[in-house]
């Protein structure tokens, strides 16, 4: 870390002193187009001779341009990460090759795609949603198989490209259908989902039974050993499901949702079964809630593309093959967030777990997920994102342990058009017991 810090203040220095540059520039203001440059340094965790992670610190310069045209918005990065390497004669200038050069872990859209950060329409809820780039927040449903499913959790050592795509036929005035799907990484389609459902008595115009929805959800992973060498050669993961989500109020000030799903995954020699039955909704226009029964049969795992996935595949493909073996249990799920001042202030819970909880049943014990984010002009200067990711909580000291965590954490200064940030990753490996951390700290300048 004193490393990184040490590389990094030139660069902070010189994005001060570029602030009177381009100030005037930023007052004009664009409406369509803006330009962003970023000066900094940061820590890739990367495999050695031995397949032990080293932690190698890179300067970095990032060219970020972006178009917005109404819902429209294009995101573009195009970044150097180098160095200056001692070479006991004097120092050289290097330059991160896993970033350009093709190798067996990495294909040429692997590497080239991520030059879009992103390419949106529309926002999550609208009738046509898209969105190509990272994606924090990959459902499909009631989350039942996939809830929160993040494709960037390698980062800075791997950016994956993934799709959102929601059309509901709402757009085309014929309410009866929707389809929601979604691509972890449009480089290999590893992780892949979809949900299609039908509104059958939109017809009919009866109250609230109108808006009823039924669907069927089919989420599967076709390289499970994506991100990690199995004991064996996985087999495709796949799993469905059939659920329905029905309106009961939408209020202004209050809204309530009745839902259930019957989720099936067959890996093993059973066809392995989970059920959950909730109510969810808003009230008061910033207060979001659900409260969830879960029914989980032997060898079921739930919310199985989850925030953390990347970090637990093989652990889980073990329980969803058969390998490893689990009793069912009845359990819960609760979720509690907020919207404040205009979505200043996100905070978001979610904390799920067995009624009968056994610290020798790591599966039982409850799994905690927690955002907040600050946004920019709330405080003077100053806004930041952070997530909390932390399952088999046996005690409440656990709870701030960090095996089986994952920390997310962004912190941001802006002076004029400069941005400082400052980013940390924690992340947890379970296979091995090991910790990663990754470290950022950049100057950014929009023009």
């Amino acid at each position: 870390m004193r490393k990184l810090y040490q590389k990094s203040i030139p660069l902070l220095l010189l994005g001060l002193l570029a602030l009177p540059l381009s100030a005037q520039e930023a007052e004009a203001g664009g409406t369509d187009f803006a330009m962003t440059i970023e000066l900094g340094a940061q820590t890739f965790n990367e495999k050695d001779d031995s397949g032990d992670f080293d932690q190698v610190t890179y300067q970095s310069l990032s060219l970020n341009p972006e178009f917005i045209f109404g819902k429209i918005g294009v995101g573009m990065a195009f970044t150097v990460n180098y160095r200056f390497v001692d070479d006991g004669g004097g120092s050289s200038f290097e330059v991160r090759e896993q970033d350009w050069i093709p190798d067996d872990d990495n294909s040429f859209l692997d590497l080239y795609l991520p030059i879009f950060r992103y390419v949106r329409y529309g926002y999550k809820g609208d009738p046509l949603y898209a969105k190509i780039g990272s994606i924090d927040n990959g459902s499909l449903g009631t989350g039942f198989l996939m809830a929160n499913y993040s494709n960037s959790l390698f980062l800075p050592e791997l950016r994956k490209v993934g799709l959102a795509l929601d059309v509901d036929g709402q757009l085309f005035d014929f309410p009866y259908l929707g389809v929601e799907s979604f691509v972890g990484n449009l480089a290999n389609f590893d992780v892949i989902g979809s949900r299609l459902y039908v509104r059958p008595l939109m017809i009919t115009e009866i109250p609230i039974l109108k808006n009823l929805q039924i669907g069927g959800t089919f989420a599967a992973d076709t390289k499970a050993d994506a991100h990690t060498d199995f004991d064996q050669e996985p087999d495709t993961v796949s799993m469905f499901s059939f659920d329905f989500i029905q309106p009961l109020l939408n209020k202004d000030l209050f809204s309530l949702n009745f839902y259930g799903d019957m989720a099936f995954q067959p890996g093993g020699e059973e066809l392995n079964q989970g059920v959950l039955v909730g109510v969810g909704g808003r009230a008061f226009k910033f207060v979001n809630y659900g409260l969830n029964s879960l029914f989980i049969g032997d060898n079921f795992v739930p919310f199985y593309f989850d925030a953390a996935y990347d970090l637990y595949r093989e652990s889980k493909y073990r329980i969803y093959s058969g390998t490893d073996s689990v009793e069912g249990y009845a359990g819960w799920q609760s979720t509690l967030g907020f919207q404040l001042l205009g979505e200043a202030v996100q905070f978001n819970t979610t904390l799920s777990g067995s009624f009968s909880p056994d610290s020798s049943k790591p599966s039982t014990l409850p799994h905690l997920r927690s955002t907040l984010v600050v946004a920019e002009g709330l405080l003077p200067g100053v806004f930041f994102d952070l997530s909390y990711d932390k399952r088999n909580i046996a005690s409440f000291d656990e709870l701030i342990d960090p095996e089986n965590a994952l920390i997310l954490a962004n912190v941001n200064y802006k002076t004029g058009p400069a941005v400082i940030t400052l980013g940390y990753t924690l992340r947890y490996r379970p296979e091995d017991g090991n910790w990663e951390t990754s470290a950022k700290l950049s100057s950014s300048i929009s023009l």
